[in-house]
């Protein structure tokens, strides 16, 4: 069970969170917060697995409000403004849902911050056993562990991998998620060098999955897309410079 706390500063936005969490069985709503400075000093006195958190919110925002944060748990940031994304990605949110979302795009986030939970519950429960090594099969499949199996996953279905500090989170091309105990520079080492590229400190995509870049961002789709770091961004354009004609 996933003890969590909301915060918004717009009641009818708090109402429909406290709702679909109450329709979630391994979510448990402990409060509800209408600002940031509230919610923090509760934290102090009880902490939580999991933070539903409004960005655009008076005297303190909920970016300023996580960044603040000395024990960070689990954060979903929920905003009516996109250009808030960046931020959140630069704070290892497990997502971000855009307003207006519905119970199915809650739910979605939801899992994946339950994923990470048990994830993180299972490595603690046994110390001893470490992280298998994610390795190529045939030049077409890689293995890696969760779950407490090892699956086969075809390099060619993974659209992008996004570090959760000692975890990885391997997107796949027909929307599903794995969540493996591994680091995101080691997966870099284990994947074709001529399909994916390091985009960002915390993402590596498969250029193969790309559809688009614009101002820092690149679209795997209509409505989802990474960051590119500062870092990155000089050896991603060289790559689309050499490998695509500029019309």
């Amino acid at each position: 069970m996933l003890k969590c706390i909301a915060i918004d500063d717009e009641p009818l936005a708090l109402r429909q969170i406290t709702g679909y969490i109450s329709k979630i069985p391994y979510l448990e709503l402990s409060a509800t917060f209408n600002n940031a400075i509230d919610a923090q000093q509760r934290l102090t006195e009880e902490p939580a697995d999991l933070i539903f958190a409004d960005i655009n919110m008076p005297d303190l925002n909920g970016v300023d409000f996580v960044r603040a944060l000395p024990d960070r748990p689990m954060v979903i940031f929920t905003t009516a403004y996109s250009e808030y994304a960046v931020e959140g990605f630069k704070l290892d949110a497990v997502d971000y849902l855009l307003k207006p979302f519905s119970f199915a795009d809650f739910s979605r986030s939801a899992a994946k911050a339950n994923s990470l939970y048990e994830l993180r519950q299972n490595r603690r429960s046994e110390p001893q056993e470490t992280a298998s090594e994610a390795t190529p099969r045939d030049k077409e499949y890689i293995s890696v562990k969760a779950d407490y199996k090892v699956s086969l996953v075809r390099i060619a279905e993974i659209i992008y991998l996004e570090s959760e500090g000692e975890y990885v989170r391997m997107h796949l091309a027909d929307g599903s998620t794995i969540t493996t105990l591994f680091r995101l520079k080691n997966m870099e080492t284990a994947l074709p060098a001529e399909s994916f590229m390091r985009v960002h400190r915390s993402y590596i995509v498969n250029l193969r999955a790309i559809k688009a870049y614009v101002k820092g961002r690149i679209f795997l789709s209509d409505n989802e897309y990474i960051p590119i770091g500062e870092n990155y961004k000089e050896a991603f354009q060289a790559y689309i410079d050499k490998n695509f004609r500029n019309l």
